[in-house]
């Protein structure tokens, strides 16, 4: 045993003054972008968001939206989600295999024991005439092998598999933000879908009380029976307007379920109501040089870069010698008593060379390959970071038109309930006539409808853009 713990010291001491090379591109991150805002020129700017150099958002990014309906919620989805569970299994398979490949880069030691029953042939070894005996040969003994990785090949295969167990870390963080970003998404439809709905029962409602009036003037005489047709063909076009709205806000309440990981019939989402939600009248945005730090995303992006940037230089350990060094003690015996004596022991010390000389030009197109992908790696690293900007600045603009929008329909409501009331005071006082109510109350009932749905693309569109920048939330939850 005193030899194999020599050899063993030396194939440690071999590792350490081999001062192995480590062939390959090191691994850079990727410079900052430099760009400094999300808009393109001409694009209208929300009022309430503002660009800062690091946005930190205290607690789950949700909880800016002030329901705890909707804290609940996802918090059940992230508890119970089938996607959080596949990302999470993923990361835990990544990091298992990482694990495998840091462990090959070990000495690797096995332990053997071997009985066997055998008859010797001594006429095989030219010694005839002699009795050829049957005996019992027992054996146990280990075996010790190191790569010396002179070029830093396995080094490289390590630092890659690392990198992919992170590119799964940051996909397991996109995960975490894309359930509970669409589960917010889908509350905030069912609040504004039933404010929509809300909408469109009053202008219903509004129908039949002037249907109503209509029948009162009838029976005392100052209308004629068929005035009330046009209200009576308004209400049955205002009322074929909620079907197709009840049937949304059944799919949104479906989807919510979806996302919580149960089936519609075991679960029942709240109802979820406009005022329920807080718009916060200031939204810090971060800057682009630090979106494409903390967006998981892009993250992963990068670590998908480092990972390929790291295979390169496996391929081109490859194309150079190697050596690795082997130990072995076997102790071996007829009889089990004598197995761990002095004269029962064997051992062998190796060091091996391979080098490669013709192999078709195999190993040389391997590291093209690896090139060709590093490549391939950044341009989707790119790309990943064009498009996150891009979805930024579609919902900078959108929230901008949203804010446009609510203000202009605000005004029409307005406008419309002047209109509508000036119109009843001169059908009752025979200044004008039953068709203008109507048209008036249609007007009035489409542009409440209409404000509705904005204020809730609003709350929509302010969830896409906390989505589009915020960070992993785990920590904080």
């Amino acid at each position: 045993m005193s030899r194999l713990n020599r050899l063993l010291a030396g194939a440690a001491l071999a590792s350490l003054l081999s001062a192995c090379a480590t062939v390959g591109p090191d691994f850079q991150t990727p410079a900052a972008p430099t760009t400094r805002g999300y808009a393109m020129a001409g694009d209208a700017q929300p009022a309430s968001v503002r660009l800062s150099p690091e946005t930190r958002v205290a607690g789950p990014w949700w909880q800016a939206l002030g329901s705890s309906d909707l804290d609940t919620v996802i918090r059940q989805a992230l508890a119970g989600s089938p996607s959080i569970a596949e990302a999470q299994a993923n990361l835990d398979r990544a990091r298992a295999d990482a694990r495998a490949v840091s462990g090959a880069a070990a000495p690797q030691a096995d332990l053997k024991a071997d009985g066997q029953r055998e008859r010797i042939n001594t006429a095989a070894f030219g010694f005839s005439g002699f009795p050829s005996p049957t005996i019992n040969l027992f054996s146990v003994g280990a075996n010790i092998s190191y790569d010396l990785d002179l070029f830093g090949g396995q080094k490289r295969a390590n630092e890659a598999a690392g990198a992919r167990a992170d590119a799964e870390a940051r996909r397991a963080d996109a995960a975490y933000l894309s359930l509970t970003g669409n589960v917010a998404l889908q509350a905030v439809r069912v609040a504004s879908l039933r404010a929509q709905i809300a909408a469109a029962e009053q202008t219903v409602a509004d129908d039949r009380a002037l249907i109503d009036i209509i029948a009162r003037a009838e029976r005392a005489g100052g209308a004629a029976r068929a005035s009330a047709a046009p209200a009576e063909s308004q209400l049955a076009k205002d009322q074929a307007k909620l079907p197709p709205l009840n049937q949304l806000l059944a799919q949104a309440r479906h989807q919510l379920a979806l996302l919580s990981g149960k089936a519609p019939a075991d679960w029942t989402a709240p109802d979820f109501d406009m005022a329920g939600f807080t718009v916060p009248a200031d939204v810090p945005v971060t800057l682009p040089s630090s979106l494409v730090r903390v967006r998981p995303d892009i993250r992963a992006a990068e670590a998908d870069l480092h990972a390929a940037t790291a295979d390169i230089g496996v391929a081109t350990a490859a194309l150079y010698p190697d050596i690795k060094l082997s130990a072995g003690l076997t102790q071996s015996a007829i009889k089990p008593g004598d197995l761990f004596g002095y004269d029962a022991s064997g051992w062998n010390l190796g060091a091996g060379l391979t080098a490669p000389l013709l192999n078709g030009g195999t190993l040389k197109a391997r590291k093209d390959a690896a090139e060709a992908e590093a490549r391939a790696a950044m341009a989707r690293y790119q790309r990943t970071v064009l498009t996150a900007f891009t979805q930024v600045s579609d919902v900078l603009s959108a929230l901008a038109n949203d804010e446009a929008n609510i203000v202009a329909l605000t005004r029409q409501v307005d406008a419309g309930e002047r209109e509508i009331r000036s119109a009843q005071t001169a059908w009752k006082l025979g200044g004008g006539t039953l068709y203008d109510v109507v048209d008036a109350r249609r007007r009035l009932g489409e542009a409440r409808v209409d404000l509705a749905e904005a204020r809730g693309q609003k709350l929509y569109d302010l969830v896409r853009l906390y989505a589009a920048t915020a960070t992993d939330w785990r920590a904080a939850a």
